[in-house]
């Protein structure tokens, strides 16, 4: 049976974080949908080349059809977090432990979400303080699993977080 592994997309993702993680996650026979604010709606990559458009909208997928979420950062968590839908979609997987992978800035959908309180969590650096101002432990590791949620760094952790994203959903 085909697993389905959601990933989020917003404007000005970081197009490393998205499309590398797409690429190894397909690489291992998971299927990956993409989850916009709208579907059919494009998105540019903040480095202003790659783009990914929305195959549904958040507000049209439930946690019980995902295998697992991966959130990449860049510039997007900013406005995805104000994504009712999309920060739902997060609480819900956490909730039934699925396991949901953010990297870089996907920190701040974490602590939007209100999952952060006493578990370690890593992230760009920039974000530091807002992940410990929701209640997150920030370490300063490359990549890393915290109970259903995996983190990573920044893009030149992307090798080592697919690998834990892989084993976390291979394990699921």
């Amino acid at each position: 049976m085909e697993k389905t592994i959601g990933m989020l997309v917003g404007p000005l993702f970081e197009d490393l974080e998205f499309w590398s993680v797409a690429m190894r996650l397909r690489e291992e026979g998971y299927r990956t949908l993409v989850i916009g604010g709208k579907a059919g709606e494009t998105y540019t990559a903040k480095s202003g080349g790659l783009k990914a458009t929305a195959e549904i909208d958040a507000g049209d997928v439930t946690a019980k059809s995902l295998h697992g979420l991966a959130v990449p950062g860049g510039f997007a968590p900013d406005t995805m977090r104000r994504n009712s839908e999309m920060i739902r979609l997060i609480r819900e997987m956490d909730e039934q432990k699925k396991i949901v992978g953010f990297i870089c800035h996907a920190g701040w959908m974490a602590a939007s979400a209100k999952i952060l309180t006493g578990r370690r969590c890593t992230g760009s650096l920039g974000i530091k303080d807002d992940l410990e101002n929701a209640g997150g432990l920030w370490v300063d590791l490359p990549a890393f699993q915290e109970g259903n949620l995996v983190w990573g760094r920044v893009v030149a952790d992307i090798p080592a977080y697919q690998k834990v994203l892989i084993s976390a959903l291979g394990a699921q």
